[in-house]
């Protein structure tokens, strides 16, 4: 099992975002690989890995709103 690489740099320094696609990238190719042997076209499989990871991105914001809207409803009943 290959291992992603930790960062080396705070989240402020403008090169973050490059290091943590290089620390990726190879998890990305082993997948596309993987589902090319297994019989996906290239197109289907970048396609849908960008909508995996559209609707990762949606469902951890909705997470999040979720909780601020549960926190507030808490605060709010220790208000009244």
């Amino acid at each position: 099992a290959m291992t992603v690489v930790r960062p080396h740099l705070p989240r402020s320094h403008p090169d973050r975002f490059s290091e943590c696609q290089r620390a990726i990238e190879d998890y990305v190719f082993e997948l596309l690989g993987d589902a090319i042997e297994a019989g996906w076209s290239k197109d289907e499989i970048l396609a849908a890995i960008i909508e995996v990871a559209d609707n990762t991105t949606l469902a951890i914001h909705q997470n999040v709103l979720l909780s601020v809207e549960t926190e507030m409803k808490k605060l709010k009943k220790k208000g009244n």
